[in-house]
């Protein structure tokens, strides 16, 4: 029996991104945390715990400064130690896009000029054992170990393994630790005029 049209057509892997900063945006951020020692502690800087992402045990609110004598205005997608400090719209799409692969926590925030806006702190919290280690070309660290990972400062080709992605719209590769999305992400981010992300080749690490 012949095989039908759509049989015959070969399935078409997903277009992936490496999502990171926008590093364009060279003024420093017009913002801080206040509580930053007691958020950690005493230890800095914060963490997810070991073997699965989340927050820390937190003992206070993440208080954020956020004014313009600080620096520039804060975009929707800044670096805050392991995490992301996130906008109420970016918040909105990355919820829209892919609730289970995200969480968030409300900062308070306030300016010295008035009124502030809302900010969060964000994870992306699914971790997805995608990487085809007999296809890529890795240095792999700790192996054998529960600190496991690859060696970032080398250089590195990747190989995806596509079923291992299934319907996640956003992720991070297991043992990389490398935040991936794929192109309903991207043209969400687009759409929504979001500022401070850059979306890269996934495949490759420079070293």
């Amino acid at each position: 029996m012949a095989a039908s049209g759509n049989e015959r057509r070969k399935k078409k892997a997903p277009k992936l991104y490496r999502v990171g900063l926008d590093f364009r945006i060279h003024k420093p951020p017009g913002w801080e945390m206040e509580n930053l020692v007691a958020l950690g502690a005493g230890r800095v800087p914060l963490h997810s715990p070991r073997g699965k992402r989340s927050f820390p045990p937190l003992a206070e609110t993440p208080r954020l400064l956020i004014d313009k004598s600080l620096g520039r205005p804060p975009v929707d997608w800044e670096l805050f130690h392991d995490f992301w400090l996130v906008s109420d719209r970016m918040k909105n799409v990355l919820e829209a896009v892919d609730r289970d692969g995200v969480a968030f926590l409300r900062c308070e925030t306030r300016s010295l000029s008035g009124g502030a806006p809302v900010y969060w702190l964000c994870d992306i919290v699914r971790q997805l054992d995608v990487i085809d280690e007999e296809k890529s070309n890795v240095v792999i660290l700790d192996d054998g170990t529960d600190f496991r990972r690859y060696d970032n400062m080398a250089t590195s080709s990747f190989v995806f393994r596509e079923e291992a992605i299934g319907s996640a719209h956003i992720f991070r590769a297991r043992f990389l630790n490398r935040v991936v999305c794929d192109q309903a992400m991207k043209d969400a981010c687009k759409a929504a005029g979001l500022r401070g992300l850059r979306f890269g080749n996934p495949y490759v690490n420079w070293g």
